[in-house]
């Protein structure tokens, strides 16, 4: 059983920075590709970043490339670094957990197996 548990999120100025955690409770993370989605209200889950099961993969959404970077360590922790906040990136940010192997991570939202509760993230302009 694979559960994902993510942190960080809260309260940020435009142009601020805020960086999440998600914590893997997996008995090998190096088996599993990982990736950030977020949902605004109204608005449909959407891919932000992601990362494959050796580092070696970070593909980024267009809205986010340049200010947004994309790490996992061997505590079995991903992180998300969000730099030059602004109002549109306001949404419930989820960590996703993909076990299949692929040569690059998927930025489809149905392609993820295991999905963390999410953490808030409010930037106030």
């Amino acid at each position: 059983q694979v559960q994902l548990v993510e942190s960080g999120g809260g309260l940020a100025q435009a142009g601020g920075s805020l960086t999440l955690s998600c914590v893997a409770s997996v008995r090998t993370f190096t088996i599993y590709d990982m990736a950030w989605f977020r949902q605004a209200p109204g608005k449909e889950r959407e891919f932000v970043a992601a990362i494959s099961r050796t580092g070696g993969s970070t593909p980024f959404a267009d809205s986010v490339k340049g200010r947004f970077g994309i790490s996992r360590d061997y505590s079995k922790t991903m992180y998300l670094e969000m730099h030059r906040l602004n109002a549109e990136d306001t949404a419930t940010y989820y960590c996703a957990a993909d076990d299949r192997e692929v040569s690059t991570p998927y930025r489809v939202a149905s392609e993820y197996n295991y999905w963390g509760q999410g953490t808030q993230v409010t930037v106030s302009s």
